[in-house]
């Protein structure tokens, strides 16, 4: 099960690092600061405001749930936001918690993956929260890919 273990952490790495923020990084290049702010309309999120909260997401799962942190997160926030932060500023906010994540993911024993946490809302195992961060960011990343194909209306030439 070791093996599994840790291979289960090592492809999580990766889906954050070498597929996800690709593509999202993809995205920032076509679009402009604009671009990233609209909405299809008022019911519907931004690619800013996703970003924010895949930001505060990732945070609160993988740094604060599986690395033992504990941050303050308004999530709400990460959607009500309408100031229109530069694409530069969103992508190296969202770097710089990947970075951390992907630190505290290379330090996990394997043993403790199967220890409860406590997230904001509820006790889940390490295991539970490193997994949900991973499918939540995937299911974000393509609504992000969605919305620059619509505002950009281009292929954006991703291997994938």
């Amino acid at each position: 099960m070791t093996d599994i273990a840790k291979r289960f952490i090592a492809e999580s790495r990766s889906f954050f690092s070498s597929d996800y923020l690709p593509k999202i990084r993809r995205c920032l290049e076509v679009l402009g600061d604009e671009d990233v702010w609209w909405r299809p309309n008022e019911g519907s999120n931004s690619i800013g405001n996703l970003l924010l909260h895949l930001d505060g997401s990732t945070r609160a799962w993988i740094i604060d749930v599986a690395g033992g942190s504990h941050s303050q997160r308004d999530r709400q926030q990460e959607f009500d936001e309408r100031d229109q932060i530069s694409r530069a500023k969103l992508m190296a906010r969202l770097e710089q918690t990947l970075a951390e994540a992907d630190e505290v993911l290379a330090r996990i024993d394997v043993e403790a993956l199967s220890e409860q946490r406590q997230s904001s809302s509820e006790e889940v195992t390490v295991f539970w929260a490193i997994y949900h961060a991973v499918e939540h960011f995937s299911m974000h990343t393509g609504q992000i890919l969605m919305l620059t194909k619509m505002r950009a209306g281009e292929d954006l030439r991703l291997s994938d």
